[in-house]
């Protein structure tokens, strides 16, 4: 069914009979959701100026999937005792798709601290043993894009021929942290080339590895987080990003 996404890099996972349940009850749901992916773009610039859950490259992969019914939604569950309410406890998910077959919810993860992972599969267990929902599903930085992270920042820059911070601020970089700001220093002072030592210091900021990409999340479903509801995981690889893919192509 996702042989498409794997073909073109894509990683994908599915846990607890996930993939036969979107085979059966949602096919179509499983189709649009593969075309939505197949067709994700992300330019090599974005990941410079992007931010967490507001990037531009998220907020298309977000709207894609608005447009093929998948809102956001609030999920409340509610513990009453002899007609007394004694807990509410509310789940806000990213997307939800709602059919006669059941019920999918989605969460994007590109560039969060990685706990926000064992919210999700926590928050996934809960509502599917509520019966709330038939599965979850997953959408993160893959290996293959996270190990680029580097070399496409230390790309662009140099594509856009930018030597040091004076240029960077008139090319837009929106206020680096004070921590960014003394890594690159730091990088510098060592004799690396303004490009590779920004993107050094900006990728171990930003893009480290306490952030959430699919070496943080196989971990967590291989401890067993979020047992035993249903997964599907995605990994986006480097292929999306396709300005520094197509001019990278041994990569």
């Amino acid at each position: 069914m996702f042989n498409a996404l794997r073909n073109t890099g894509f990683d994908v996972e599915t846990k607890n009979h996930a993939e036969a349940i979107l085979s059966v009850d949602f096919p179509d749901v499983a189709a649009d959701l593969v075309e939505v992916l197949s067709g994700f773009e992300i330019e090599a610039r974005e990941i410079v100026g992007s931010g967490g859950g507001q990037a531009k490259s998220t907020m298309r992969l977000r709207d894609a999937l608005y447009a093929k019914q998948w809102p956001k939604h609030e999920f409340t569950v509610k513990t009453v005792v002899d007609g007394v309410e004694r807990e509410a406890i509310s789940h806000e998910i990213d997307h939800v798709y709602r059919s006669e077959n059941g019920v999918l919810a989605l969460e994007i993860e590109w560039n969060n601290k990685d706990p926000f992972f064992d919210r999700d599969l926590e928050n996934f267990q809960r509502l599917h043993a509520q019966s709330a929902i038939s599965l979850g599903i997953l959408i993160t930085r893959g290996a293959s894009l996270q190990s680029e992270m580097t070399s496409i920042v230390e790309w662009v820059l140099n594509q856009s021929e930018i030597a040091d911070t004076a240029q960077l601020e008139k090319w837009g970089m929106k206020e680096r942290t004070a921590r960014q700001k003394r890594m690159l220093d730091v990088k510098l002072a060592q004799g690396l080339p303004f490009s590779q030592a920004f993107a050094e210091a900006f990728v171990a900021d930003k893009y480290g590895a306490a952030t959430t990409h699919w070496e943080k999340l196989i971990t967590r479903v291989n401890r067993g987080v979020g047992n035993p509801c249903p997964l599907l995981l995605i990994g986006l690889p480097k292929q999306v990003v396709r300005d520094y893919s197509a001019a990278t192509p041994e990569l």
